[in-house]
């Protein structure tokens, strides 16, 4: 299963524009070669993991970080790249944590989306982040949906940075006639993901840290002092955090890995449209997402190409199937586009838990994880390596908040899992039409 998982997601990026505007260093780090010591073993290097072993490190821990292709291979090297505070179903964090605990829950948000701001300046990434981003709304009935939303987050949540876009200024700010009303938020925003997540590993590069790559964790032997086994190599260390995600395979237990699944989202870019006409689409360029269930999402890069997303599955179609689908959906709000070439088109996978909420825990005293971030993971994976850092130097009670969201399994086991995932996406498409 997760073999095939890998091979559609290598078909997804083959077209990315992310790969096609970065400039990877010739050699990749080198593969894990015999055994190693260390305080900390990472599993993975992309968003989580980087910010796991930035954190261990300044925490004074050692710390190796294990991949099974190199950093960004996946979903943090091809998302939509939103940087946003909150979470995929906010009313879900209230329901199970309470008023209370919501308001710390959101306050970690937006903690992770000023720690990702923050990184960009300490270790002067060079990602095009771009302030600002707009949910929207396509529908009359989604219109009270979005408001209460809006009200929940600022007077219930504490959370002050939105205001309200109504029909009429939407469109001196979005070139379409497609949407009634919006929330901005000047806070959240938008970044190159790739260009972020090779950042973040050169800054653990420099802190210290032991980036491996080609070296996926077949095993980890749980105990007083784990160890982490890949086909060529071994770290014997205090602590282990498991940041794969959609991707990590069988090194969690069952009981946990049957708790997420994984999506599949697609994106294209157009060519470059120039700076005049690439401003006249998108008043100051904030990226912008609708609230429906299957959602569509865009944003103006630094090169002045649209990037449209969505069309989410569990069947992972490849690019070439699923460009003119897109390009189609993207004319449906700026049919001005028509004469625009779509240059690129990729995708991957994404974890999602069946309630949309973060899944973060423990195994062991000194075995973590993080998973299900459902598509709020640019900011938030850089929170839950801050958090799971701090667990491992005794403050758990960030870990202990998150830990008290119950989860659901998917139903059936991974081969099942796809197929029953289609079929309730399949209710909500047909929900969507009415």
């Amino acid at each position: 299963m997760m073999q095939t998982l890998e091979r559609r997601a290598d078909a997804l990026i083959r077209h990315s524009y992310y790969e096609a505007s970065v400039s990877r260093s010739l050699a990749d780090d080198p593969m894990l070669e015999g055994s190693l010591d260390a305080d900390v073993c990472v599993i993975g290097a992309g968003f989580a993991g980087l910010s796991a072993a930035l954190e261990c490190r300044a925490r004074g821990l050692s710390v190796v970080v294990l991949d099974a292709h190199r950093p960004g291979w996946g979903a943090s090297g091809r998302n939509g790249g939103q940087l946003l505070a909150g979470f995929a179903k906010d009313d879900i964090i209230e329901k199970q944590l309470g008023l209370e605990g919501a308001r710390a829950a959101w306050a970690l948000s937006v903690e992770a989306v000023k720690l990702v701001r923050e990184r960009i300046a300490r270790y002067e990434i060079d990602c095009d982040f771009t302030p600002g981003f707009m949910t929207v709304a396509t529908k009359e009935k989604r219109v009270p949906d979005l408001r209460a939303w809006m009200d929940a987050v600022m007077q219930r949540w504490g959370y002050p940075h939105l205001s309200w876009i109504d029909g009429n200024e939407i469109r001196g700010r979005i070139a379409s006639d497609r949407y009634l009303a919006g929330v901005y938020d000047a806070l959240s925003g938008h970044l190159h993901p790739l260009k972020y997540c090779l950042g973040l590993a050169d800054a653990a590069r420099r802190e210290g840290a032991q980036l491996f790559a080609h070296s996926p964790v077949l095993e980890v032997v749980r105990g007083a002092r784990p160890v982490v086994r890949s086909a060529t190599g071994e770290v014997r260390c205090r602590f282990v955090a498991a940041c794969g995600n959609a991707t990590l395979g069988n090194v969690l237990p069952a009981a946990i890995a049957a708790r997420i699944a994984p999506i599949a989202s697609y994106i294209v870019a157009t060519e470059s449209l120039g700076k005049e006409r690439a401003d006249a689409l998108i008043k100051n360029r904030p990226a912008i997402c609708d609230n429906n269930f299957f959602l569509e999402y865009f944003r103006v890069s630094a090169d002045h190409r649209m990037l449209f997303g969505g069309r989410a599955s569990s069947t992972g179609a490849s690019p070439a199937q699923l460009t003119d689908d897109i390009r189609k959906r993207m004319l449906i709000v700026f049919p001005q586009l028509a004469d625009a070439q779509i240059e690129y088109a990729w995708g991957g996978f994404v974890d999602i838990t069946r309630n949309r909420a973060p899944d973060f825990g423990s195994i062991d005293p000194n075995y973590f994880y993080v998973q299900g971030f459902s598509g709020h993971g640019v900011a938030l994976t850089g929170i839950a390596g801050r958090i799971v850092a701090k667990a491992m130097t005794g403050d758990t009670s960030a870990l202990e908040l998150f830990a008290k969201i119950r989860h659901a399994r998917f139903p059936g086991g991974p081969a099942l899992r796809g197929p029953a995932l289609e079929l309730g996406m399949l209710y909500h498409r047909l929900r969507e039409l009415f």
